[in-house]
């Protein structure tokens, strides 16, 4: 962490603004906030520490928007063994999420339900990527070729896997590494 971070968590501490817990035990790779879709309000990453995450940059206009459907189903069925399904809407790729965050939300949830959490529009690949995908691309040595790329982060937040479009949300590929790190 950061000294002048360091500092201030410190003092949020010794104030009792934030658990003991909450920022010491933060890894990494999952100490970013970002607004969320729908109200805009920053999330903190930390919040899914301990946690199997699949990242997904996604897109409203896309060959592969129908993945909506396969990742809330993966969501619903393994959230309560500690899956969590995070959504990034990006529009990096051929303009497919032209959408603002309300747009962008109304068709997640009135078309595919979606009920994993989902963050603002955001870029991430080139130089404006945003921080979080830049260090996945760096831990996983894949950075997104096209929409619905997909990461997946061990529970302690230090082992990345990268996994390409094509590879849909029950691809058994997928599935068998998400259950090894369900498993830790």
């Amino acid at each position: 962490m950061r000294p002048i971070l360091r500092n201030l968590v410190t003092v949020a501490l010794l104030a009792g603004a934030l658990p003991a817990s909450a920022a010491a035990d933060c890894p990494r790779l999952l100490d970013h906030s970002f607004p969320s879709l729908t109200d805009q309000k920053p999330q903190s990453l930390c919040q899914w520490r301990g946690k199997v995450l699949l990242v997904v940059n996604t897109a409203s206009h896309c060959g592969y928007t129908s993945q909506y459907d396969g990742l809330e189903k993966l969501y619903a069925r393994l959230q309560p063994r500690g899956l969590v399904v995070v959504g990034f809407p990006a529009n990096d790729f051929g303009d497919q999420e032209p959408g603002n965050n309300r747009q962008i939300a109304d068709f997640c949830r009135l078309t595919y339900g979606i009920q994993f959490p989902m963050f603002a529009k955001t870029t991430v690949v080139g130089e404006q990527a945003n921080p979080f995908y830049r260090q996945l691309a760096a831990s996983s040595g894949s950075a997104p070729q096209w929409n619905f790329h997909k990461y997946l982060i061990d529970r302690d937040g230090r082992r990345v896997l990268s996994f390409g479009s094509r590879v849909g949300p029950d691809d058994r590929t997928l599935l068998a590494r998400i259950e090894e790190f369900l498993g830790r």
